[in-house]
């Protein structure tokens, strides 16, 4: 009876003492998702706000009166749709390319022999260790000396070209999946590339939809590539958001900036809420297993 009782009241303990940790766990989480969401709070705010408040001293969190019109403002004193459509063609061509070919180099890494291999893997990725930005200008001179500029080649060829981390993550992904699946499939007269098609990339949905949501993302919020490689017509939102708002005596309008740069952004966090699932999946299927 004694022992009995014992168990009853240690029981209740440890059920106090988790409901205490989940508490202080969501305390903790409910914290780091304020703090994550701040900056895009803060812009909201400045979107609603006028000029002078904007540069009040000190500063005026709230705004007195909610300026919707300046969301009505950068809609269209630039050509955003046109814009738009720039960042929106090139952030998919290049995601869809590059998701494609960093699975197939993966695959390589993963499942096929040859010599030099673990080499060649540590080379690439060493590769990702250089700062985007040093490469950028000798980029710029080889893509200006063989026509490309102006054009959207540049991001074709950079998605073929295949990113080392994606190839990273596809490589920990197949590496996990048994071998007995390929096995099967070379008895039954399949190749590598049916096999990898057939097979493999089904398989990777998760990781698949976390490299196009990645690669997606690089590519839609890039200002340097843009800014550098596309004139004023041919070039994406993320240029032009920067650069042509301005009032008729050539000032800058830092609210109606702030204002499109809240629908820069709002594609993005539209398509991680739907696919976080898969982005979760990806994840931790790429870097637990393997």
């Amino acid at each position: 009876m004694h022992t009995s009782r014992t168990r009853t009241v240690g029981n209740r303990t440890a059920l106090r003492r988790r409901r205490r940790n989940a508490g202080a766990t969501y305390v903790v989480l409910l914290a780091l998702a304020v703090v994550f969401a701040g900056p895009f709070l803060w812009l909201l705010l400045a979107a609603l706000k006028t000029r002078g408040e904007w540069v009040a001293v000190p500063t005026k969190i709230l705004p007195a009166e909610a300026q919707w019109s300046n969301f009505t403002h950068a809609f269209t004193d630039i050509n955003f749709p046109a814009y738009a459509m720039n960042s929106l063609f090139l952030a998919t061509t290049y995601a869809v390319l590059i998701t494609l070919s960093s699975a197939a180099v993966g695959f390589g890494f993963a499942r096929l022999q040859a010599p030099g291999k673990r080499a060649m893997f540590l080379v690439l990725l060493s590769t990702m260790m250089l700062p985007q930005v040093l490469t950028i200008l000798p980029t710029y001179v080889l893509f200006s000396r063989i026509g490309l500029v102006n054009t959207y080649w540049p991001w074709v060829l950079w998605g073929l070209a295949a990113s080392p981390f994606l190839v990273f993550l596809f490589r920990q992904f197949f590496a996990a999946i048994p071998r007995e699946l390929e096995d099967a499939a070379i008895i039954d007269g399949c190749g590598w590339g049916r096999i990898f098609v057939t097979i493999f990339l089904p398989l990777s949905r998760p990781v698949l939809v976390t490299a196009f949501l990645l690669s997606f993302t690089w590519s839609w919020g890039d200002y340097i590539a843009p800014a550098l490689l596309l004139d004023a017509d041919h070039t994406t939102l993320s240029v032009a958001i920067t650069a042509w708002y301005e009032d008729p005596h050539g000032n800058p309008l830092p609210t109606v900036q702030a204002a499109a740069a809240a629908l820069y952004v709002l594609p993005v966090m539209l398509i991680f809420l739907f696919a976080q699932r898969y982005f979760i999946r990806g994840v931790l299927g790429s870097g637990v297993k393997g």
